[in-house]
């Protein structure tokens, strides 16, 4: 006869929760540890999924980010470079872009990899996932891969208007000319439109020396493609990419890297079981207070930069 015990108060699910959220986290820990201990592999694979951000965009401390998180990433490779095991690094990449400076520490990160590093875009390689690409040795797609759009966009709302019409008015003490340049409460004078575009120009001009240099290509090859995407097939007749193919054919390139049969690990966040606790007792808190709360509920009836 099996028993099972019903908690009675909101205490008890809590306390039911965090003993589950404990021995999961202890489980995925022990388990991690005994698969590094015999995975036998030659080739790590890190994954850049969504929107690049520092922190993976997450719209709170206990929710799962929306994107790759660049710290976690970096981590992940350098991890990977430490590991005489890893003789190659995969970078599979599917994503639009994001922010600037994440996006060049991840590249940073590949190039500074002791050994080959090849890049593969699935669905899209755009923008920051193209930065990020132009620090591997190679940059493979498949022929419905979008890749490209090698460009920088700034923007910034404007509600000056609404503001007026609303009554409110703009009032700022500064000591610079142009340190409240971009402000969305109050119309963009011309020399302050400059002075914003002139930094969208220099990332620019930044992104096409990173990927010239990356690529092997001529700055102007690079200007020409407008910032567009393309197919694979075109994005390797621009030189935009080395090969176009499937998973298989990726591999195929990475057995000729290692000299063996490519046995790929992926590389994910590293987590502690303090971590995994701490973030467990969390939503286990969260989630009782949540329903406590409905329970109640029911009785008492600025300018943004990123690589696009």
């Amino acid at each position: 006869m099996a028993f099972v015990v019903v908690p009675n108060t909101t205490a008890e699910l809590a306390g039911v929760l965090l003993t589950l959220a404990l021995a999961l986290a202890a489980a995925r820990v022990g388990g991690s540890a005994v698969a590094s201990y015999l995975d036998g592999y030659n080739v790590a694979k890190v994954t850049v999924d969504g929107p690049i951000s520092r922190d993976g965009g997450r719209p709170s401390p206990l929710s799962a980010p929306i994107g790759p998180a660049a710290d976690e990433l970096v981590e992940q490779i350098e991890r990977a470079d430490a590991d005489p095991k890893a003789e190659a690094l995969l970078v599979e990449l599917n994503t639009p872009g994001g922010e600037v400076l994440p996006s060049d520490d991840i590249r940073r990160a590949a190039a500074d990899f002791d050994g080959p590093t090849l890049a593969y875009a699935t669905d899209v390689c755009a923008s920051g996932g193209y930065w990020i690409a132009a620090g591997c040795d190679e940059l493979w797609a498949h022929e419905t891969s979008l890749v490209g759009s090698i460009g920088v966009v700034g923007s910034r709302p404007n509600v000056a208007e609404l503001a007026d019409k609303l009554g409110v008015s703009y009032e700022q003490f500064t000591a610079g000319e142009y340190k409240d340049a971009g402000v969305p409460l109050k119309e963009m004078e011309e020399d302050e439109r400059a002075y914003l575009q002139g930094i969208v120009d220099d990332l620019y001009e930044n992104f096409v020396e990173t990927v010239a240099e990356g690529r092997g290509m001529d700055p102007e090859a690079v200007r020409e493609t407008e910032a567009r995407v393309f197919l694979g097939g075109e994005a390797r007749e621009r030189g935009l990419v080395d090969g176009v193919g499937t998973e298989t054919d990726v591999e195929d390139r990475l057995a000729e890297e290692v000299d063996a049969e490519p046995a790929v690990r992926e590389f994910e966040p590293q987590r502690g079981l303090t971590d995994r606790v701490s973030l467990g007792a969390r939503r286990v808190a969260y989630a009782a207070g949540a329903g406590v709360a409905s329970v109640l509920g029911d009785e008492g009836a600025d300018v943004d930069l990123r690589l696009r």
